[in-house]
C-alpha cells in the first residue's frame, strides 16, 4: 500500500479550509447558472468543457459500473455519470460543498445513483471501482504527490483513471508568478503547474503503476482556466 506524505496531508488540510469556509459560497455560485464576473465566466466555461471532455472518455453506457468522483465539488460530473447508469460514489473534503451537491441532486438520475460523501478521495474504505475521475482535484499538489495519489487509486480501480493537471504554459506560469507577489487573502491555495513531459516521466518511473498505460490527453484553455486531462488504462505498461 502506497503511503500518504506529510506534504499531501498539509495541502489537503489547506484545501479543506479554503473550500469549506473561505470560498464555499463563491464555488457554489461558480458551479451554478447564477450570474458571475467575466473572469469567473471563463473559468465556468473551462470547467464545463473539461467535464464534457472527461465524460466523452467514459463509455456511453455505464450500467452496472461503479465510478469514483474524486473531489466531486457540487456534483455536476457525478450526476452526468449517473445518467448513464453508473453507481457513483462522489466524495469531497468540504462538507459545505457536499451539502450543496445533495441539494442539487435531481430526484431521478436515469438508471444510476449518486452517493455523496464527505472525506478523503484516497480512503480505501470507499471500496473498488471500474473508473475513477479526479477533475481538478489534484492540481494543488506537487507532481510526486499527484502520482502517489494516482498509485493509491490504482489499487482499487479495474479499468481507467481520468485526471487533470495544471500544465506548465507561459500564460499559467505568468499568472502563478504574479500571484506570488500579493497576499493570499481568500484566494485558492496555489495551483502547482507541471510540464506534460514531467508528469508523464514521473508516471512512467513509478513502480506501482507499471501495469498501467497512458491514453488520450486534452488541454482546455478558457481565460483564467487552464487544465489538461489525461487518461490511464489498466493492463499495459505506461507509455507516453
Amino acid at each position: 500500500m502506497t503511503a500518504l506524505t506529510d506534504t499531501y496531508r498539509d495541502r489537503r488540510a489547506r484545501l479543506e479550509t479554503y473550500f469549506d469556509r473561505t470560498a464555499a459560497d463563491t464555488w457554489a455560485k461558480l458551479t451554478s447558472d447564477a450570474p458571475v464576473s467575466k473572469i469567473r465566466a471563463t473559468v465556468r466555461k473551462g470547467r464545463d468543457d473539461m467535464r464534457n471532455n472527461l465524460l466523452s472518455w467514459l463509455p456511453d453506457d455505464l450500467t452496472g459500473a461503479r465510478v469514483l468522483d474524486a473531489g466531486c465539488g457540487t456534483g455536476a460530473f457525478s450526476v452526468e455519470a449517473a445518467k448513464r447508469g453508473a453507481d457513483v460514489v462522489a466524495i469531497d473534503i468540504s462538507p459545505t460543498l457536499i451539502s450543496h451537491a445533495r441539494d442539487r441532486l435531481p430526484s431521478r438520475v436515469g438508471g444510476g445513483r449518486v452517493n455523496f460523501r464527505v472525506g478523503d478521495m484516497l480512503d480505501p474504505g470507499l471500496g473498488r471501482f471500474d473508473f475513477a475521475v479526479a477533475m481538478d482535484s489534484l492540481i494543488h499538489y506537487r507532481p510526486d504527490d499527484v502520482v502517489r495519489s494516482l498509485s493509491i487509486l490504482s489499487e482499487r480501480v479495474s479499468d481507467a483513471i481520468l485526471f487533470t493537471f495544471a500544465p506548465r504554459t507561459p500564460l499559467l506560469a505568468t499568472m502563478h508568478a504574479v500571484g506570488q507577489l500579493f497576499p493570499r487573502g481568500n484566494r485558492s491555495p496555489e495551483i502547482v503547474p507541471v510540464g506534460e513531459r514531467r508528469i508523464k516521466r514521473t508516471l512512467n518511473a513509478y513502480p506501482h503503476l507499471a501495469d498501467w498505460r497512458m491514453g488520450r490527453t486534452h488541454r482546455v484553455t478558457s481565460g483564467f482556466y487552464i487544465s489538461q486531462g489525461l487518461e490511464l488504462h489498466k493492463g499495459l505498461e505506461l507509455r507516453g
